[in-house]
C-alpha cells in the first residue's frame, strides 16, 4: 500500500488542531505545547508552533506506513499506534526531555491521563481523514481482494 502524503499531511494537520481543542477543553491552554517547544528551542511561539504542526504531520505518516501492519478496525489501528507513541515517544522521551519528568508528571497528576486524550482525539481525527482501504481491514493486500474464496487453482 502506498502512502498518499498529502492526505496524511492534511489529517495530521487536522488532528493536531483537536489535540489543541481538547487541551484547551481540559484547561491546558491554546497552544501551551508549542509555547513549551518554542521556550525550549528558543524560538518563541512561532518556532514552537511550526515545531508542533511539522511534528502532528510527521506522525500522521508514520500511521499511514504503519497502520496496515497493525490489527483491528481503523479506529482500534489508530488508538493503538497513539497509545504507544505516546507512552513511549511523549512519556518516556519527550516530556523529560522537556523537564517535565516521566510522563509529565513534574506537571502534576493529571498530566498524562490529558496528554493520552489530547493524542487519542489526534488519533481518531487522523484515522477518519486517512482511511485504510477495506482490503487493509480485512488483513488481505489490495491486490488479494479479487481472488478472496478462490481455491487457487
Amino acid at each position: 500500500m502506498r502512502i498518499d502524503f498529502v492526505r496524511a499531511g492534511l489529517a495530521g494537520l487536522a488532528g493536531t488542531v483537536a489535540f489543541d481543542l481538547v487541551g484547551l477543553i481540559l484547561g491546558r491552554g491554546w497552544w501551551d505545547i508549542p509555547q513549551l517547544l518554542g521556550m525550549k528551542l528558543g524560538g518563541g511561539l512561532g518556532m514552537g508552533v511550526l515545531a508542533h504542526y511539522i511534528n502532528g504531520v510527521l506522525i500522521a505518516a508514520i500511521f499511514a506506513g504503519i497502520a496496515p501492519s497493525l490489527w483491528g478496525s481503523r479506529w482500534a489501528r489508530a488508538l493503538l499506534f497513539m497509545t504507544v507513541q505516546t507512552v513511549f515517544g511523549v512519556g518516556l522521551f519527550m516530556m523529560p526531555l522537556l523537564d517535565m519528568g516521566i510522563m509529565g508528571l513534574n506537571a502534576g497528576l493529571a498530566m498524562p491521563v490529558v496528554g493520552m486524550m489530547r493524542h487519542w482525539a489526534y488519533g481518531v481525527v487522523v484515522a477518519w481523514l486517512y482511511p485504510l482501504p477495506e482490503a487493509v481491514l480485512q488483513g488481505r493486500s489490495a491486490g488479494a481482494g479479487a481472488r478472496a474464496g478462490s481455491t487457487g487453482r
